[in-house]
């Protein structure tokens, strides 16, 4: 017999329907999580991933996988790295459980950049050369973010060989994504960073323009941040070649986009430390309120350089030791050599009073092996123990002796330093005086064979 309505399994029917619905809605809201994510709009993506986590079945590993990837990333652009890290965590356990390696490898990838963003370098690094150890060969293009990952660590280690190396295989595998993927640009742009240690500030800045247009071209905003810092940096790079012009366009990007560290920076290319130390403590203050490890050691050593500039060697060191105390667990050596003469003379004082020695005299032998010169053997820039100079020049005369290099006139020197025009001119007399030189082409170019200023 037929069986009537009431004897029929509805309500199981209805149940099992019920559950497929509402994996189904899971699935919706993952594919409107990963929409959202290619736009960058992190709200839409925690509220959609959630609403997937709560929706999708507890076996349906692929979409709760790339919810909670997608969680994570949201968290990222929210800078809620905490979040973000334990997101990633969970997802590398789903991808494990369910054997997809390129799920695991993805994963893996982010969560090595938030260890990178936590200054945890050396965890970083294991969890980028796992990623890779699942690739095999050949890679898969996403592996491109390991790649990017080490190079950026062996940069930081300052083994520059081996950050060009996965720099350039980081490149290669970003162009085999479509252009609506970004990794190409950050991949150009460190390797601009790259091009800067390595000297080459041409090759630098025009690395830079590619990484611009693209990110133009195809409306990659939340990248140009990035690019501009950049370009500040190679803008500001000592060279002969430097002059006011590339400070002034420096000063422009730095101001366009409100970037506070790239305007500290302009401030000390212009002989205004003063000006720079303005604007680090409050900055450093909401960095240590976010617990961002990566922003604040920053901050503290551009603080540092720029107490030193003022002739303030006391508050300078005191900022350098605690700057030492973060960075050091990491290996850091590029944050340091890459701000120049003035970290140099710092790191020299900080040896002298037994600040951190080990860590502060492995920092001096990267810069004296930067000059190409036995350890030992490079006077450290503004050094009081440098044997090149028999009376060293002052942290005035220091001020003076870097506007000389940028090609400011004496009057410019004066309103920039607040000083009257004859004391100008005194300050270059005994410039001269102590670098043996007649003008200030010979004293300039004196100083930067001396490694008094940058090359």
């Amino acid at each position: 017999p037929v069986p009537s309505v009431v004897e029929a399994p509805v309500p199981s029917v209805v149940e099992g329907t019920d559950d497929h619905i509402r994996d189904l809605i899971g699935q919706i809201a993952v594919a409107r999580a990963t929409l959202a994510l290619t736009r960058y709009e992190a709200e839409t993506i925690v509220a959609q991933s959630r609403r997937a986590l709560d929706y999708l079945a507890p076996d349906n590993l692929s979409f709760r996988f790339t919810a909670l990837w997608t969680l994570a990333n949201a968290y990222g652009l929210q800078g809620e790295r905490a979040a973000a890290s334990r997101a990633y965590t969970q997802a590398i356990a789903i991808s494990q459980t369910s054997g997809e390696i390129f799920s695991t490898i993805l994963a893996m990838s982010a969560l090595g950049q938030v260890q990178e963003l936590e200054n945890q370098l050396y965890a970083a690094a294991e969890t980028y050369r796992h990623s890779l150890e699942l690739e095999g060969d050949p890679p898969l293009p996403n592996a491109s973010e390991a790649h990017l990952g080490l190079a950026r660590i062996h940069y930081e280690w300052n083994d520059l060989a081996a950050a060009e190396q996965h720099g350039q295989q980081a490149c290669q595998l970003a162009r085999q994504y479509d252009r609506v993927i970004d990794r190409f640009v950050i991949s150009e742009v460190f390797m601009a960073r790259l091009k800067l240690a390595q000297g080459d500030v041409p090759g630098a800045r025009a690395l830079l323009a590619q990484a611009e247009q693209s990110v133009q071209q195809n409306n990659f905003v939340h990248r140009m941040p990035e690019v501009v810092a950049a370009q500040v940096r190679a803008l500001l790079w000592p060279t002969p070649a430097l002059h006011l012009d590339d400070v002034r366009a420096a000063a422009h990007l730095a101001e366009q986009y409100a970037l506070p560290l790239s305007q500290a920076r302009v401030h000390l290319a212009r002989g205004d430390p003063g000006a720079a130390l303005a604007l680090l403590p409050p900055l450093r203050e909401q960095m240590e309120a976010k617990g961002w490890a990566d922003e604040r050691l920053r901050i503290m050593v551009l603080q540092a350089v720029a107490h030193q500039a003022l002739g303030e060697t006391r508050e300078a060191l005191y900022v350098l030791a605690d700057a030492l105390a973060l960075a050091e667990p990491g290996g850091f050596i590029r944050t340091f050599i890459d701000e120049g003469a003035w970290m140099a003379q710092l790191l020299s004082a900080a040896v002298a009073r037994g600040i951190m020695p080990d860590y502060t005299k492995k920092l001096l032998a990267a810069f004296e092996a930067e000059a190409g010169r036995p350890a030992g053997e490079v006077p450290i820039p503004g050094s009081l123990s440098s044997p090149s100079l028999v009376e060293p020049l002052s942290s005035r005369e220091l001020e003076v002796l870097q506007l000389l290099a940028l090609g400011l006139t004496n009057r410019e020197i004066g309103e920039r330093l607040f000083l009257a025009l004859d004391t100008v001119k005194g300050h270059n007399r005994r410039i001269y005086a102590k670098l043996g030189a007649s003008n200030r082409t010979q004293a300039v170019n004196k100083a930067r064979s001396l490694k008094i200023l940058p090359q």
